[in-house]
């Protein structure tokens, strides 16, 4: 019990520490948004700036709080940390219960306050390593079925439906399984399509996968393996990337680079054009560097680690690298700094949502840890106009985070069959579904 105490005492003071030694944003939250974001000079500080909220989960009673206009209901609960989401063509609604695989356990102070922290933020449970199957056949918000669709995976991520053919990106490997219409559980075996770089590092251990439009492509999301490269650039091969996977023979290629931690995929409608968010670096200060959702071009290169932003050159990267920093590509929308901006879709344009809605991408923010004050915890609309953005951002949902506990953190975002947008909570361990008042 001794050993406990003193580990629990050492533990908080750190923490009291690291809040006492960070810096504070000196411009407001809305700066780090848009096309044309504000980008102060870096602020490093002798220990890092940390504002983490506890994961509680949702007092009886209590919900997110919708925007005007908008109706807000919990669709499913009771889920072991739901974090994407896929609609399948029957309306079925896909869930990856999910977490972070286990690694090699590090020893050492700095060791455990991460653990601690990933604890006090409401991750570092074991993976379920499963995806949940929710039916709602009469379309009135509450599931009649729920059943698990697919078990013994390794910390599931993107899902993607292809002809009869199911993809799942595992973190470690691009997994195939045959489907037919309306089925509700899976026991054949996978296929390993691909691998996937992982490792027992595995910093950034989420993967993404998007079919292209002929279905003969899979793009997948890698993220990287540290914050600026401090592990080795050698722990980056085909991370910080998308992948493009030839469906029929699983042969992989870097489709773009330089993206620190890409998340959401999603095909612009009107355009056509790949876009993706993307989790910037950490540590240069509360208002540095903004996450982003940009079009993705092939071959491109967007800065990671060398510069932010274009052409921002990171300073804590050796060697330097001026020749890729001149061709990174400046990104289309900043999200706001630290925001962990992940989730990503595009509206459809469908009756159960307001006009101002139609037409633009709903992006599910995790919420920051190393900016003071906080950032994000909310879901928020990026207005499209032409297939591009116009507009600074609409908040849709709120109230995920009060004073320095977190209710709830919205990851995952999609729409489902009927136009209403769903929003998974994997510290709620619930998705959400929201809809014009009075639908």
């Amino acid at each position: 019990m001794a050993r406990l105490t003193l580990r629990t005492r050492t533990l908080w003071a750190c923490t009291a520490l690291l809040a006492a030694c960070g810096e504070v944003a000196t411009l407001p939250e809305s700066a780090g948004f848009g096309p044309s974001p504000q980008l102060p000079p870096p602020q490093q500080t002798l220990l890092p700036t940390v504002d983490l909220a506890r994961a509680s989960g949702w007092p009886a009673g209590i919900t997110p709080s919708a925007a005007p206009g908008l109706a807000v209901q919990r669709f499913a609960d009771g889920l072991q940390h739901p974090r994407w989401l896929y609609v399948l063509p029957n309306g079925d609604v896909l869930v990856a219960e999910t977490d972070a695989p286990v690694r090699e356990r590090a020893g050492g102070l700095q060791a455990l306050i991460t653990r601690w922290f990933m604890r006090r933020a409401g991750s570092a449970t074991p993976s379920a390593e499963r995806i949940t199957l929710l039916r709602d056949a009469d379309g009135d918000g509450r599931p009649e079925l729920r059943t698990v669709f697919l078990a013994g995976l390794h910390s599931p991520f993107g899902m993607a439906l292809v002809d009869n053919d199911f993809y799942v990106a595992d973190t470690d490997a691009l997994l195939r399984f045959p489907y037919r219409d309306g089925q509700t559980h899976i026991d054949a075996p996978g296929e390993r399509l691909a691998e996937l770089p992982a490792g027992a590092r595995n910093h950034h251990w989420t993967k993404n996968v998007l079919a292209s439009r002929d279905g003969r492509t899979l793009y997948v999301s890698v993220g990287s393996n540290s914050n600026v490269g401090e592990n080795g650039l050698e722990a980056e091969t085909q991370r910080a990337a998308i992948l493009a996977i030839d469906r029929a023979s699983g042969r992989t290629r870097v489709f773009a680079s330089g993206l620190r931690n890409p998340n959401g995929l999603a095909w612009e409608p009107h355009s056509g054009v790949l876009w993706t968010t993307v989790n910037e670096r950490d540590l240069l200060g509360s208002d540095l560097v903004p996450d982003y959702l940009t079009s993705v071009r092939d071959g491109g290169f967007y800065g990671w680690p060398y510069s932010y932003y274009g052409q921002h050159v990171d300073s804590r990267v050796e060697p330097p690298r001026p020749d890729l920093v001149a061709r990174a590509i400046v990104p289309d929308y900043a999200l706001g700094a630290h925001t962990a901006s992940l989730g990503l879709a595009f509206a459809t344009g469908g009756p159960l949502l307001p006009d101002a809605y139609r037409e633009g991408a709903f992006v599910g923010q995790h919420g920051s840890w190393n900016r003071e004050p906080p950032s994000g915890y909310k879901v928020i609309f990026v207005p499209f106009r032409d297939g591009r953005p116009a507009g600074m951002p609409l908040d849709v949902l709120g109230g995920f985070r009060h004073g320095d506990v977190a209710y709830g953190r919205p990851v995952g975002v999609a729409i489902d069959a009927r136009g209403a947008l769903l929003v998974a909570d994997d510290v709620g361990n619930s998705v959400w579904r929201v809809t014009a008042q009075g639908h």
